[in-house]
Formats: C-alpha cells, structure tokens, sequence
C-alpha cells in the first residue's frame, strides 16, 4: 500500500503532471473565480516553466550535475557479477524481445553485456519485481532479452522480488554477500542506488548507463525549440531529486543533497 501511494504521489509531484496541475489551477481560477490575478500568476508561471524545462540547454543543464558523479567503468577491475538494475518493461512475445524493454531499461542492459564480455566467468543479475498486471517480472525480461543476445542462461541471476531500488540493494547482498561486483544502472540514478547499497553494507563498483544529457555539438535550433525529449530529461532531474529527498527521509542518508 505504501509503495503504491509513494508512486502516485511521486509521480503528481513530476515536472510535466505538477504543472499541468498548476495551469489547470490558474484557469480554474480564471474561468470560475473572481480571483482573476491568481489565476494569471498561476496559468503564466506553470507555462514559463513548462517551456523552459523543454529547452536543451536547461534541461541537460540540470541533468548533467547527476549524470557526471561516475564516469563510464573502463574494466580497470575484474569482478564475478554484474549487476542490472530493473527499470521500465512490458513482455509481449510477439514483439522483438528487447523492444520489451522500456526507455532506461535496454541502455542498462546492453552497457551491462559490454561489461560481462569483459569480464569472462563473470555472472549477469537481474534485478526487479513483476508488475501488478504482468506474469513477467522485469528481472526475467532483462534475462530473456539477454538470452536473445546471446548470453547462456546457465550466466544469468534472476532476483524477482525486489520492487525499488532499496530492496534491490538487500537482495543482492543476500544473494553475493561481499563478492565484488559492478553496479549497472542508469547513470542519473547511480547517485542514489550507490547509497543504498553502500548503506546494507556493499561496495558497488559504479558502472553507469544511459547517459542522457548532451555534451556533443547540436544544431542551434534544437537549442531554442521545446521537445519532448528535453521535458524527459528534466523528468528525470525531478524523479531522482524527490528519490533523495524520500531517500533521507527514511535515514538512508545524511541529508538531501549528499551523493
């Protein structure tokens, strides 16, 4: 129950759903209230900040403090486990198995076969519970679609149960104890997913993911037109901040802001 209402909560409190919430606020105000002003404040700031967490150069700016915590792992230790945290995933199986894999998901996973090829012996754990209305979990997706890719199954660690990352940390510990291992997530979450298995007592070797904010050279007008692509960026500087946030709420961490 818990976890449920921390997801629909976290999820109003995003980018895109709070300020629909407080446009739709400001109008309402406009169009059913004599509290004209308000609702002109409301509707006008709601709108800036919705074109402006659109923008490249804001979005990645905000982004790219989170992403740049641990550089991309260069085999410079061998370790007997990799381990893939869970993320978004569906199963159809008359889809292309990695099409099963959603937004962060596949990026972590093929960051993490890059690192068990090199480390050969090495095993992959899958991470991450089943949702409410799948038979699949999201460990088995990532190992089916690992599979596909061609890695034995006999090389594969599914751990089923764990439903965020907190738990993941605590099932993995109970499955490797102290072996020494690569901590493959989304480089954005790998701040946070850090603490909490340092916090059961692991040494994670950090190994990040999906790098989203973009250092490369772009075209101007991809600077000054609002995207979709960039208001996900922002999203995702949202999701991880409330994450610390509950983070040391419940004393995994010192304060907010600690990385």
């Amino acid at each position: 129950m818990l976890f449920t209402l921390k997801k629909y909560l976290g999820g109003m409190m995003l980018p895109l759903p709070l300020l629909l919430l407080i446009i739709a606020l400001g109008l309402a105000l406009l169009w059913f209230s004599r509290f004209q002003k308000a609702g002109k404040i409301l509707t006008t700031i709601g709108w800036l900040a919705l074109l402006l967490l659109s923008l490249q150069p804001v979005a990645d700016g905000l982004l790219r403090p989170i992403e740049e915590r641990y550089p991309t792992w260069q085999n410079t230790q061998k370790v007997a486990y990799i381990v893939i945290l869970g993320g978004g995933y569906t199963w159809d199986p008359q889809w292309a198995p990695s099409s099963n894999l959603i937004n962060n998901s596949l990026p972590r996973l093929n960051e993490g076969i890059r690192l068990w090829r090199a480390n050969p012996g090495s095993k992959l754990i899958f991470t991450g519970a089943a949702a409410k209305t799948n038979p699949v979990s999201t460990a088995e997706a990532g190992a089916r679609v690992a599979e596909s890719l061609g890695v034995p199954r006999s090389e594969i660690i599914t751990l089923d149960s764990p439903k965020d990352t907190e738990e993941e940390a605590a099932a993995v510990k109970k499955a490797i104890g102290d072996a020494p291992f690569l901590l493959v997530t989304s480089a954005s979450h790998l701040p946070r997913a850090m603490i909490f298995f340092r916090h059961v007592g692991l040494h994670p070797l950090p190994a990040p993911a999906n790098q989203l904010a973009i250092n490369a050279p772009l075209n101007p007008w991809e600077k000054v037109i609002p995207s979709p692509v960039w208001l996900m960026h922002s999203d995702r500087v949202g999701y991880e901040t409330l994450g610390r946030i509950w983070q040391w709420l419940k004393g995994a961490s010192d304060e907010p802001g600690e990385q």
